[in-house]
């Protein structure tokens, strides 16, 4: 399974989204458990806060969830290190 690396730019992105779309972080959760993501609520939130790195699949599931384009996700954030 392939990561995408932690940023705090990326995780307020996700926190952006998933409070545009009026859910909670369990509700976000169920969402995508319900996808087949085995992800907990307490690891989401640390994606939110950008202390944890995603799987690219979790990813595609808060594509699905959230209903966006996958440039949301990384709006704002620098094209360098």
């Amino acid at each position: 399974m392939n990561k995408l690396l932690r940023d705090n730019i990326f995780g307020k992105n996700v926190q952006r989204l998933r409070r545009m779309r009026g859910l909670t972080q369990e509700q976000t959760v169920i969402q995508l458990q319900l996808l087949g993501s085995p992800l907990s609520r307490s690891t989401y939130s640390l994606i939110e806060s950008g202390k944890c790195n995603i799987f690219v699949n979790d990813l595609v599931g808060l594509q699905n969830v959230f209903n966006i384009d996958y440039s949301e996700f990384f709006k704002d954030i620098p094209p360098y290190r």
